[in-house]
This record gives C-alpha cells, sequence and structure tokens, in this order.
C-alpha cells in the first residue's frame, strides 16, 4: 500500500508519526482542508503530467492552478496530465493520495513557488486521508525537487 512506503520512507528520518490518517477522505483540497481544520490554499496538491515519455509531479498550493502559458515557457512542451489509470502505474500512488515522497524512480519532482507564501503546508502521504504538516524547508528536504518553478497562477 501507497500509504505504508510513505510512512516507511519517513521512518528512515524518525517523524513517520507526524503523519495523520483521518477517518474521512482528504482525497481533495477542500476534502483534506476540511480534515485537517486549515485554509485549502495550505493544502498542497501534487499534479501529475507526461513531460517527454516520462511522469513529472508538480506540488502547488490548494488555490493555484496550472498556467498553460508558464508551463509550456517553462518545460517546452503543452501541459498534458496523466489520466487517471496512469497516474498509480507511473507515480506509485493512486489518484487522491499522490504526494512528493516514496515515488517511483526516475519520477521528477518540481515544487511550485505559490507554496513559498505559507510558513507550513499540509502534503498527502500516499492514501486518500492522509497527510503530513511540513515547513517550506522540510519539504525541499523531503520531496527532494529536481527545483523550484513558477507555473500557476489564480493564488
Amino acid at each position: 500500500m501507497s500509504i505504508e512506503r510513505v510512512r516507511e520512507y519517513f521512518r528512515t528520518y524518525g517523524m513517520e508519526e507526524r503523519i495523520q490518517e483521518f477517518d474521512v477522505s482528504s482525497a481533495t483540497v477542500e476534502l483534506a482542508a476540511a480534515a485537517l481544520h486549515c485554509e485549502p490554499q495550505r493544502i498542497t496538491k501534487t499534479l501529475s503530467f507526461m513531460l517527454d515519455g516520462r511522469a513529472i509531479l508538480i506540488a502547488a498550493a490548494g488555490d493555484a492552478k496550472i498556467d498553460n502559458h508558464k508551463y509550456k515557457e517553462r518545460f517546452g512542451k503543452k501541459a498534458k496530465m496523466l489520466s487517471y489509470e496512469e497516474v498509480e502505474e507511473l507515480i506509485g500512488h493512486g489518484v487522491g493520495g499522490v504526494c512528493p515522497f516514496a515515488v517511483k524512480e526516475g519520477v521528477e519532482i518540481y515544487l511550485d513557488v505559490s507554496l513559498q507564501r505559507f510558513s507550513t503546508v499540509f502534503p498527502a502521504c500516499g492514501s486518500s486521508n492522509s497527510a503530513i504538516e511540513l515547513t517550506i524547508p522540510e519539504l525541499e528536504e523531503y520531496a527532494k525537487p529536481t527545483g523550484w518553478v513558477d507555473v500557476c497562477k489564480g493564488y
């Protein structure tokens, strides 16, 4: 199970106990915000794209939307989200629990600047009813991103 891989990943840092699991779904930004009693924009949504034949992830603030122009400027291609069926196969986490931790080998992770306005954010942990609160430096450390990008709008 995907959450177990994430739990094992955080166990290597001695922080698996920080993972929160809920009795309710946290599969969408709104549901996660309700489960965590926080503002929706602090939920880190992790979006899956196909780029040059490989899967990439972009972690962004809950109120941000992909800006197609900025995406194409940054990556040189039109944004093409993975299909529901492709997500688990290529990323290693199912829709609703996609996160930038314990992903399949070769998946590049990017963090969008929309997250930088918060002291802490809440990414999922591999299931549709989990999250972890991380500072931005912790998110950088544990997500091991290729880098920061500015590919969103509306926040």
